[in-house]
């Protein structure tokens, strides 16, 4: 142990080093990455498609690239999911990340290149732990396991030698040894593909096992840790795992979930980072224990192109690089990547918090939001306002969605919210009223609506029954992996299905 811990603390201070040099000449990391990318694609198809022999800098890029998602890009991954290769990158791809958004029917399968597994996705998890000893050189998890809460992995069809599978799942089977060493629970359990049986051994395989640090998605989490505390009879997890220091989240806001967790962890010397990793890249790692800021890592294999907001809908919109950007500002993401993502629009928002270093906070998605009244409610002011709501009620969110009520009639318009609490408000209508005062205090869109109610009344709140998202999203198949309850909707597609739930349960 004594030995690892040398070798690792040789390794992190090397780079440390290099992170260090992209934080302080980001620019021209990006612009090298920017021309490796390019000159890697030449002879690929995309790369002859779009002439990338001559492109010798970013606005002929930007003029002979339109802007990508997953439709545009689908016919050419489903070439390679059935073999073909050297079509989006030179290398070739034998894994896919299979990604669903958040409960969308249609799976996207998201290519995993050699260099994105290597200088991307695992990077990224050393660079985890490399950021997390550099703020606690005293850490103490290498004398313990690793518990990883992920996906199911399986075999594609469609190629014999191409396997897809969630991303962590994709992850775990490309570890290194020293990785798999310190992880727990053994392959074989911990890519069961029934969500449900792979929480129950899981539990049962972990509970005698030191386990020092956990990542993972909270929902998933929380459903296994409450399920150990079932099976133990303990009261917390420190009774369960009393070395436990570390907790590495990421996919969904933690701040709905951080009382459950110091609930079933109550210790001051816990510590939670958060991580911001994609089926399309690892993007952005939490490198501070004083602030929810995530470092933008620049050396992955990424070019980073932002579009504000406000032209995401235009014909041709004009993206800006880190240099343009600016502070607390909403942009959609767009990457160009080494697994051949070419200005692909991955649907996150983020804003800047700092920009030397550059640092950013995800503030939501591209599709979800609500504007059916022009109030732009994202999901950055909802997770705001509920956080006021709760911390002043003492309430505390398991899970919850919201959706626009129409006009009828002569009744204005109106927010509709399914709010799971673990904890109910002491006052259910003081709740209703703070979440409301703090979106209008924090959104000028959504308070203009609200004055005297023209457009938008007060919200309406619903308390879901215990387990409603959990059933939903099961009879959905969206257990597990990186699904989520969507949080927002500019429709009543998921909030009609929830609400029906509701009234079958009774």
């Amino acid at each position: 142990m004594a030995i690892f811990n040398s070798v690792f603390t040789w390794f992190m201070k090397k780079r440390i080093h290099q992170i260090e040099l992209f934080m302080k000449y980001p620019n021209e990391v990006q612009e090298e990455w920017f021309e490796q990318l390019i000159s890697g694609a030449e002879q690929t198809e995309w790369g002859k498609l779009y002439q990338y022999k001559s492109i010798s800098n970013l606005s002929q890029f930007k003029q002979r690239v339109p802007i990508q998602n997953y439709d545009t890009l689908k016919p050419y991954i489903e070439r390679m999911l059935k073999g073909e290769q050297n079509v989006l990158w030179h290398s070739g791809i034998r894994w896919f990340a299979k990604s669903s958004g958040t409960t969308s029917d249609r799976s996207k399968f998201i290519p995993v290149s050699e260099e994105s597994l290597e200088e991307c996705h695992l990077k990224g998890g050393k660079d985890m732990l490399t950021l997390y000893f550099n703020n606690r050189p005293n850490a103490r998890i290498f004398t313990g396991k690793s518990l990883t809460l992920g996906g199911s992995n399986q075999i594609n069809q469609l190629h014999p030698d191409a396997s897809f599978g969630d991303l962590s799942a994709v992850i775990m089977k490309n570890l290194p040894l020293w990785a798999e060493f310190y992880r727990t629970p053994h392959l074989d359990i911990a890519l069961i593909e029934d969500f449900e049986e792979k929480i129950e051994k899981m539990a049962h395989a972990t509970i005698d096992v030191n386990v020092t640090s956990l990542s993972g998605v909270p929902t998933w989490n929380l459903l296994l840790f409450k399920r150990i505390l079932e099976i133990t009879g303990k009261n917390n997890l420190l009774e369960v795992w009393p070395n436990l220091e570390l907790y590495f989240h990421g996919a969904v806001n933690f701040t709905p979930y951080r009382e459950q967790f110091r609930k079933l962890i109550p210790n001051d010397d816990m510590y939670y980072l958060e991580t911001y990793n994609a089926s399309e890249g690892f993007f952005g790692i939490q490198d501070s224990f004083d602030s929810g800021d995530m470092l933008l890592m620049l050396d992955y294999g990424i070019f980073y192109e932002f579009l504000p907001l406000e032209h995401l809908n235009d014909d041709n919109p004009k993206t800006l690089t880190l240099d343009e950007v600016v502070l607390n500002k909403n942009y959609a993401l767009i990457i160009s990547t080494n697994a051949g993502l070419w200005r692909y629009m991955i649907g996150d928002t983020v804003r800047f918090t700092s920009l030397a270093p550059y640092r950013i906070q995800i503030t939501g998605r591209t599709k979800h939001f609500i504007n059916a009244f022009g109030e732009e409610l994202i999901i950055d002011n909802a997770e705001r306002a509920l956080a006021e709501a709760c911390s002043q009620t003492g309430a505390i969110i398991r899970d919850y969605t919201a959706a626009p009520v129409y006009f009828n009639g002569n009744e204005c318009g109106a927010h509709e919210w399914v709010i799971e609490f673990e904890q109910k408000p002491a006052e259910f209508e003081r709740f209703v009223d703070l979440l409301d005062e703090t979106l209008r205090r924090i959104n000028s869109d959504y308070d203009a609506k609200r004055f005297k109610d023209m457009a938008l009344r007060r919200p309406i709140v619903r308390k879901a029954p215990q387990g409603t998202f959990f059933n939903w999203l099961r009879e959905r198949g969206k257990l597990g992996g990186q699904n989520k309850v969507p949080r927002l909707a500019n429709n009543r597609e998921y909030m009609d299905s929830i609400l029906k739930m509701m009234e079958l349960v009774g």
